[in-house]
């Protein structure tokens, strides 16, 4: 049982997670901390409740309030994050190297006309990915960077590196090296990926525009906070730093002012990926939306 307390009001309120399935194997968690990552099964931490199960979100609310007053007032006036499953990680990383660096409709467009080239939804699969040719791709509006992108991702589920067993196995850190070895997705996109499509709890996208200008007017600085800043600034977010990043887009929304591409300056994304400089283009375009709303294939 967890209990999160807070101290807002006379009477705390208790959020209690309790397992309704008192049969559980007792050896289950060891069961799932063995997966197969690449070609060899390891040993690894196993992810944290998402915040999609039952009770999750309430937990995070309750101790986002008690550990930052400025952000509960900010909750106040934001309804709380609505998440749901959409499709399979395969699907979803697929869905957003098509994404990338175009205006939502362009890209609404692509995708369309690609679910019609694949047979559908249920087609999304790296062996029907791999049976298209550049020529098939070019043809719907795929770039040849991208068309190599998504056959570098199926080719990865293909020799058996990833799965989407094991990336709904991995803890963050697991993931996070394993999604950024694919061509065309970097850390802003896993982290994305992480938040949307896997609902974990306790991600902080450093490295996003919209998560940077919010923290900037919540705390009321004169700068827009770095990524190497960020991990401080939001520490006492945790263990749900997904849902204050939620909270700074909708504060940076409410604004109605997406902050702008700085023209010089230190880098503004981790650095550890070549794929970032082009995840910090696809931030403005995103952000040059008129509504975080309008892109649900990312905030929704």
């Amino acid at each position: 049982m967890r209990r999160i307390s807070t101290t807002t009001s006379s009477s705390s309120p208790e959020i209690n997670n309790n397992d309704n399935n008192n049969n559980n194997n007792p050896h289950e968690e060891d069961m799932r901390r063995v997966v197969m990552v690449g070609k060899a099964l390891r040993c690894i931490p196993p992810p944290p409740r998402p915040l999609s199960s039952d009770g999750e979100v309430a937990a995070a609310l309750c101790h986002l309030r008690a550990s930052d007053p400025q952000l509960s007032q900010v909750m106040d006036v934001h309804n709380p994050p609505t998440l749901q499953h959409l499709y399979p990680p395969f699907h979803s990383l697929a869905r957003s190297i098509l994404y990338q660096q175009l205006a939502y409709k362009a890209a609404t467009s692509i995708y369309t006309r690609f679910l019609s080239l694949v047979g559908g939804e249920s087609g999304v699969v790296p062996e029907t990915v791999l049976a298209l040719n550049l020529h098939q791709l070019r043809q719907i509006g795929v770039s040849g960077r991208k068309a190599s992108y998504l056959h570098d991702l199926a080719n990865k589920y293909k020799n058996g590196i990833l799965s989407d067993e094991a990336i709904i196995a991995m803890d963050d850190r697991s993931l996070l090296s394993m999604l950024t070895m694919v061509k065309g997705i970097g850390t802003w996109s896993v982290h994305m990926f992480m938040i949307f499509s896997l609902h974990r709890p306790d991600v902080l996208p450093v490295g996003d525009l919209g998560v940077r200008k919010g923290v900037q007017i919540l705390y009321g600085l004169d700068y827009l906070p770095r990524p190497s800043q960020m991990e401080q600034l939001c520490e006492r977010w945790r263990p749900y730093r997904s849902v204050g990043a939620w909270y700074m887009w909708r504060l940076v929304e409410s604004k109605g002012s997406p902050p702008p591409l700085p023209s010089s300056g230190p880098p503004l994304l981790l650095q550890h990926h070549p794929q970032e400089e082009e995840e910090l283009q696809q931030q403005s375009h995103l952000l040059d939306a008129t509504s975080i709303e309008g892109i649900p294939n990312l905030r929704r």
